[in-house]
């Protein structure tokens, strides 16, 4: 028996992804390359329960957003990675942070990437989403000159925190 309650595409999209974690574990997993249940859990800012992660994880990887492999480092330990149709999702939470840049009270250290990457447009986001396939699915990206958009994300985010714990 089919759940879904109709074949519209927002409708599918929010039956994937429409819960309170998924985006946010996604989120973490683009722009904080956290890719250890570990790392999800301890870092992420909304302070996500353990089962919640676990069902998330478990979710995202049955949806294909995600994939999950052993870490050769570790026995016991998984990495997770986006998947193409996960890294495709980066205009979509792009759209997001720009719109709750706009519209909701953000703090300037959590919304800094946002503006970087609504400054930056689709031309950014490509770039962006080549680095993700190269670190999430081992593909070759092209070279580049200066820093990673990666690396510049994070670099105005730690800057704006630093610019808050001076004032």
């Amino acid at each position: 028996m089919d759940e879904r309650r109709s074949g519209c595409p927002i409708n599918l999209t929010l039956e994937m992804l429409g819960d309170k974690w998924s985006l946010l574990v996604i989120r973490d997993m683009m722009f904080g390359n956290r890719r250890h249940f570990r790392e999800l859990l301890t870092k992420s800012e909304e302070g996500i329960a353990s089962n919640i992660l676990a069902d998330r994880l478990k979710r995202l990887v049955e949806q294909a957003v995600i994939s999950r492999s052993d870490d050769p480092t570790h026995k016991q330990k998984a990495i997770y990675s986006l998947t193409e149709q996960g890294i495709a999702l980066l205009p979509v939470l792009a759209q997001m942070a720009a719109w709750g840049n706009r519209y909701l009270p953000v703090t300037e250290e959590l919304s800094i990437r946002a503006e970087l990457l609504e400054r930056g447009g689709p031309k950014l986001w490509a770039e962006f989403m080549e680095e993700l396939r190269e670190t999430h699915l081992g593909v070759k990206a092209r070279s580049r000159r200066g820093p990673s958009v990666g690396a510049r994300l994070q670099a105005a985010y730690e800057a704006a925190v630093a610019k808050r714990a001076g004032k």
